[in-house]
């Protein structure tokens, strides 16, 4: 019996499961995470993270169920802030080991 060779996977599931936009989705899941984060922390209803971030309840509650389809990045950027995180975009150089793309760490 023949064994079949399996394709090594990258550091990204989304781009390993062939979504065309899976840096992006993959960045946007990070900042949502950590949005979900602070609102968890500090105990805030939908309505409530909807106030202070400018976003509408609905859009609150799409984050909360990482929705993420109809949501800026830019936008989860925004909420950050607003939420007082500071979010630093860095541009460097790909190394030759690391393949360019995007990358989020909350």
């Amino acid at each position: 019996m023949k064994r079949n060779s399996h394709p090594r996977g990258t550091d990204n599931v989304l781009l390993d499961l062939g979504f065309d936009d899976a840096e992006e989705l993959s960045a946007k899941a990070a900042l949502a995470f950590k949005l979900n984060e602070l609102i968890a922390q500090r105990g805030l209803s939908q309505t409530e993270a909807a106030a202070i971030t400018g976003m509408t309840q609905p859009k609150v509650s799409q984050v909360r169920r990482y929705k993420l389809q109809n949501i800026s990045l830019e936008r989860l950027m925004q909420a950050l802030v607003s939420l007082d995180q500071r979010v630093e975009i860095v541009v460097q150089p790909a190394r030759r080991a690391r393949a360019a793309g995007i990358s989020v760490a909350a």
